[in-house]
C-alpha cells in the first residue's frame, strides 16, 4: 500500500511557485534558473542531469545544473553523454518510481552522491526524458519522490523546449537549410540501406545518392555516414515528415 503524503502549507507554496515558474520557461538559461531556484527550495540537490531521448531511444540532449562547484572530472563521469552515470542509470531504470540501484552504489559512493532522487518518463510520441538529482542532504523519503512525481510533466515540458531550441539554432546556423531529398535519404541511410538500395526505393541512381550524400556531407561538417546519422539527430532532422517516393521492399 502506497503511504500517504500530506504536504505542509510550507511545501504546498513551494510547489505551487515551482510549478507556477515552469510554465513559460524556453531556453537552457531559464531552465537552468528555475532547477537551481524553485526545485532546488522544494527538493535541495547538488547536481540534476537531464536526459533527452528520441523516439528511437537514442539520447538527444543532456543538460546538467549544479548548486555547487563541480570538478570537471565529476562532471564528465555523471553527464558524459556517452557512458556517463546518468545516461546508465537511464538505460538501467527506465522510468520506474523505485529502481534497484544495486549495481551503482560503489560508483555513487565513491562519487559521494549516493542520496539521489531519480524519474523518468514512459515512452512518449517525441521521446522520453529522464532526471536524476545527486547529492540530496539526507536519504530521500517518500515525500520527495512524491515532489519529483508531481513535477515531472514541468520538467519534461520544460527539457523538450530546451532541446527543440537548442536543435532550431544549430540547423539555423546551417549553410542552408537541408533539402528535402538529403533528409529522405539520410533516413534511409539510418535505416541501413545502401546507395544502391536508396536509389531503388527512390527510383534514382546509387551514384545520385553517392552525391546527395558527398553534398549533405558538407553541409552538416561530417565525413561519414555514422557521423551524419548523428548530427541529424542533434539537429532533429529525423522529425521532419518525408514524403517517400516509393515503398521500401
Amino acid at each position: 500500500m502506497e503511504q500517504l503524503v500530506i504536504l505542509s502549507k510550507l511545501e504546498q507554496e513551494y510547489l505551487l511557485h515551482a510549478i507556477e515558474a515552469a510554465i513559460p520557461l524556453r531556453d537552457a538559461r531559464q531552465f537552468r534558473l528555475w532547477t537551481q531556484g524553485p526545485l532546488q527550495a522544494l527538493l535541495p540537490h547538488q547536481v540534476m542531469v537531464c536526459l533527452q531521448f528520441g523516439e528511437h531511444d537514442e539520447l538527444r540532449h543532456i543538460e546538467c545544473a549544479h548548486s555547487m562547484v563541480l570538478d570537471a572530472g565529476v562532471h564528465n563521469r555523471l553527464a558524459n553523454r556517452d557512458d556517463g552515470l546518468a545516461l546508465r542509470l537511464a538505460r538501467h531504470c527506465g522510468g520506474e518510481a523505485e529502481p534497484a540501484l544495486a549495481p551503482f552504489l560503489g560508483e555513487l559512493r565513491e562519487l559521494g552522491m549516493e542520496n539521489l532522487l531519480i524519474r523518468g518518463t514512459e515512452r512518449l510520441p517525441g521521446g522520453a526524458t529522464f532526471f536524476v538529482l545527486f547529492g540530496l542532504p539526507h536519504r530521500p523519503r517518500p515525500r520527495h519522490a512524491y515532489f519529483l512525481e508531481l513535477l515531472l510533466p514541468y520538467l519534461h515540458m520544460g527539457l523538450q523546449r530546451v532541446g527543440g531550441s537548442q536543435a532550431r539554432t544549430r540547423a539555423a546556423a546551417l549553410a542552408r537549410p537541408v533539402s528535402a531529398r538529403e533528409a529522405e535519404i539520410l533516413h534511409w541511410v539510418r535505416e541501413g540501406k545502401s546507395n544502391e538500395e536508396i536509389g531503388l526505393i527512390l527510383g534514382i541512381s546509387g551514384l545520385t545518392v553517392k552525391n546527395h550524400l558527398q553534398r549533405l556531407y558538407r553541409l552538416l561538417g561530417v565525413s561519414n555516414r555514422a557521423h551524419a546519422i548523428a548530427r541529424g539527430m542533434a539537429l532533429q532532422l529525423f522529425d521532419r515528415p518525408t514524403q517517400m517516393l516509393a515503398r521500401a521492399a
